[in-house]
């Protein structure tokens, strides 16, 4: 009974995560899916491929050897992506399965970024790559 429990939990885990197609639209509007160095926006020093800020990389389990070195390595960031969209993906969704304007929004926003109206114009920019 508890092996097909974990088996669900995986199942379930497996079919609310990011596609690949979703995640390089994504990495399209941040950086034309290029390792950008560091730059300042209005929230902060954000880095690499996702543009990703301090407290982001926190929140997908500090993979690599530091925030800055992962966000510059394409896997790693992929990574941390991936992690921090799987701890908050259904946050903001009342527990359906997230879309990718949800994933896009909460990339962009935060935990609650999908429910945020400021995030609609960047999911209209990922979205342009999309499809």
């Amino acid at each position: 009974m508890l092996k097909l429990a974990i088996f669900a939990v995986l199942v379930a885990a497996a079919a609310a995560a990011i596609s690949s197609t979703c995640l390089h639209a994504i990495c399209m509007v941040e950086s034309g899916c290029k390792p950008l160095g560091c730059k300042f926006d209005v929230n902060g020093q954000a880095c690499g491929y996702y543009q990703i800020h301090a407290g982001y990389y926190t929140d997908c389990g500090r993979p690599g050897s530091s925030w800055e070195a992962c966000s510059k390595d394409k896997s790693c960031a992929d990574s941390c992506v991936r992690s921090y969209l799987s701890r908050y993906g259904t946050y903001c969704t009342g527990g359906r399965t997230p879309t990718c304007e949800d994933y896009a929004r909460i990339h962009n926003g935060g935990p609650k970024g999908c429910v945020h109206s400021n995030t609609l114009g960047y999911w209209s920019r990922v979205q342009g790559y999309y499809g």
